[in-house]
């Protein structure tokens, strides 16, 4: 493998780990980032006074999820003793598992992979940052913004010549590189930039149609974190409005309210730190956490809208935009933040790429098997994702009309929806299908590969045969009705 010059735009965690995996390698990585460098001090300085206006998710709630996990552990454990030592932890697959099944949990091979780090994205971000930043080789350049691109023929196919930067001077840097990175994210310009020389980027847009509105917490001292299982959930769905706790590190947790677009008052609601605490208080697996006696807000409420999942490809009819151009994570695709997805995927993506430059030379050759094998590894997640989004919003629209469940036309949709609901109980009182449920969520199987065993298969059948309602009252959890919640907020 020869040495090759990167540019990376954006050090966000999906172009941070871009940069390790290519950088340890022995490739020459300068990333431009339009953001100021950290402050200096260790995750609360990060999470309060870092100025991160290129990162719209920065202080919203995250998942570091099993695949993402698995792969620092193996290829960076050092980086993952310095998330210890910052006070991030391990949630194991037997500590995801309700009380009751716990007691008699008989562990079994893979189980130890699954697992989850719990910390705040600041916390996680900052420590990355530094780990990086002592790679030889590895170069990160703050306050940079790209302008501009110049592209030029190469055998009939179009490359990146120059990138066009402003530097934290104001003056204009011109940058030759051997391969340019695409890692700014879901404001990426280069498609833009692309379309207005004719090469057209294919996209896929699906609008989520839903907003969600988050604060942070931090226990008293001395507190201990309530249980996040039982009937009284930590997360879950109502109906019209679903909500979820996410412990961090050093006492830190934040909630989450999400809400489909069409719930008009209680999106404004949940914009007023007094309302929000009010509608927390009235959830049940919500209320242990945030109630005054046992933390206190650490910041106001602030959301996120306009949430689109998309996927765009960089190759048409067997031919690449760009040569030696490649776009990673949110850049190329993008799910629902809701899933928690995004910085599991971009890792994947990231070293799905850095494997890839090891392997192949040829330029028109790497391109198309980025595109291939991004499709073989994401695209499953993102279909799975446009059918969770499509299945929430009608759910929440039934609710809406004063249904308890949404009611498809279709023979197939019928049994699709009782099909999912018998998957969801089964998955809260059986190990094995609990186990099956997690290694999805967690990246680390195809959507629905656990649904070919047959133990699996039996245990869904039996809640099939209970009927839709019954395992609709499970999959839904216990808290108040949308009536009562808008009476919570006076409306």
């Amino acid at each position: 493998m020869n040495t090759e010059n990167v540019a990376i735009i954006g050090a966000g965690i999906c172009g941070l780990f871009t940069a390790l995996a290519l950088g340890s390698r022995g490739h020459k990585v300068t990333i431009y980032e339009r953001d100021i460098q950290p402050p200096n001090g260790g995750p609360e300085e990060a999470f309060f006074d870092w100025k991160r206006r290129g990162a719209a998710q920065f202080r919203h709630p995250h998942a570091f999820l099993a695949v993402m996990c698995n792969l620092l552990e193996t290829n960076y454990p050092e980086l993952v003793k310095q998330f210890w030592a910052a006070g991030a932890r391990k949630l194991t697959f037997k500590e995801m598992l309700p009380p009751e099944l716990s007691k008699t949990y008989v562990p079994e091979p893979g189980d130890e992979q699954l697992w989850l780090l719990l910390c705040r994205r600041a916390t996680m971000e900052i420590l990355l940052r530094r780990y990086v930043e002592q790679v030889h080789g590895v170069t990160i350049e703050n306050n940079t913004n790209l302008m501009a691109i110049k592209t030029r023929h190469v055998q009939g196919l179009n490359e990146i010549s120059e990138l066009k930067l402003r530097t934290d001077s104001g003056g204009i840097k011109i940058v030759k590189s051997d391969l340019v990175i695409d890692a700014s994210g879901h404001a990426s310009k280069f498609p833009e930039w692309f379309a207005k020389v004719g090469m057209n980027i294919k996209t896929e847009d699906n609008d989520a149609d839903i907003v969600y509105y988050t604060r942070h917490y931090r226990l008293h001292f001395g507190e201990v974190e309530p249980s996040r299982h039982g009937q009284a959930r930590s997360a879950g769905d109502l109906g019209y409005l679903k909500y979820g706790v996410f412990p961090g590190d050093n006492g830190h947790f934040s909630t989450i309210i999400c809400l489909p677009n069409h719930e008009i008052a209680l999106k404004q609601a949940v914009k007023d730190n007094d309302q929000f605490q009010s509608i927390c208080m009235s959830i049940p697996g919500v209320e242990p956490w945030v109630n005054p006696s046992k933390s206190s807000p650490t910041t106001n409420t602030f959301g996120f809208g306009d949430i689109h999942a998309v996927w765009r490809r960089f190759v048409a009819d067997g031919k690449p935009v760009a040569l030696n151009y490649f776009a990673v994570g949110d850049s190329a695709v993008r799910t629902n933040p809701l899933y928690g997805r995004g910085c599991s995927t971009g890792i994947v993506h990231a070293h799905i790429l850095a494997n890839l430059l090891e392997e192949i030379d040829d330029p028109r050759q790497r391109a198309i098997e980025f595109d291939r094998r991004t499709e073989e590894a994401l695209r499953p997640i993102f279909r799975s994702s446009l059918s969770d989004d499509k299945r929430g919003i009608s759910r929440a629209k039934a609710v809406l009309e004063g249904k308890q469940l949404e009611k498809p036309t279709s023979l197939r949709g019928r049994f699709r929806a009782a099909f999912l609901d018998a998957v969801s109980a089964a998955s809260k009182e059986h190990v094995h299908v609990i186990r099956g449920a997690m290694k999805t969520f967690n990246l680390m199987e195809k959507p629905g590969e656990f649904l070919k065993d047959r133990r699996v298969q039996w245990t869904i059948l039996r809640y099939l045969l209970k009927g839709r309602k019954a395992n609709a009252d499970t999959r839904l959890q216990h808290g108040p009705t949308r009536p009562q919640m808008l009476k919570v907020i006076g409306a």
